[in-house]
């Protein structure tokens, strides 16, 4: 299969040097790191190459790399059912960088781009309809970057003497606790009467 693979790399990149900046084959899968401008070329030739025949858009999804000047790898997913192949092209691009939609090629990008919006807050170009899918309409922030506070910046609950929803600033209701190991309350290794798990000494 690696032969495969390998052989598969070196014709995509022969074939697509305008945006192609390399590629690996690691863990059984073929990689491809790209040029955001010719992403969309890109997907396209891999469907439609009689080579390729990567019909089907298995995923979208991005990584955020907090500290790199490229902060952000978009990743897609491509499976060739045709001939029995993954591929996964990844997209490096900064904070203020957005990527051209993909949904000419593949429609079902259309919530796959709008999820990756939600959770991280890239932008796509040309797509048609890019409002947030998973989170509410008044969300604030990108859940998955880095920089997003564990607890959220609102908490939403149900005030019976309002009768409806109501969203408030998250409070803590007690400070994150220091555990003390050598506490008698924390520490201690109790043996219950009766236990018959417990060791005899």
């Amino acid at each position: 299969m690696s032969d495969a693979l390998n052989e598969l790399g070196s014709y995509i990149e022969a074939k697509r040097t305008d945006c192609v900046l390399g590629w690996d084959v690691t863990n059984g899968e073929l990689n491809l790191d790209v040029t955001p401008s010719n992403i969309t070329g890109l997907v396209e030739f891999l469907k439609t190459d009689m080579t390729c025949r990567f019909s089907t858009l298995v995923d979208i999804t991005a990584v955020d790399y907090a500290g790199r000047a490229k902060r952000y790898d978009v990743v897609y997913h491509l499976l060739s059912m045709y001939q029995n192949h993954r591929i996964r092209l990844r997209v490096s691009i900064r904070e203020d960088q957005m990527v051209p939609s993909v949904i000419g090629v593949h429609p079902c990008a259309n919530w796959f781009e709008r999820e990756v919006f939600d959770m991280f807050g890239i932008l796509f170009s040309g797509h048609p309809d890019l409002r947030r899918i998973l989170t509410d309409y008044g969300f604030r922030g990108h859940p998955l970057r880095k920089d997003f506070p564990t607890t959220g910046y609102t908490e939403v609950r149900y005030d019976e003497a309002q009768k409806r929803v109501v969203y408030e600033p998250v409070s803590l209701v007690q400070e994150y606790r220091q555990f003390d190991f050598m506490s008698p309350w924390e520490g201690a290794e109790y043996i219950l009467p009766g236990d018959d798990k417990a060791e005899a000494k």
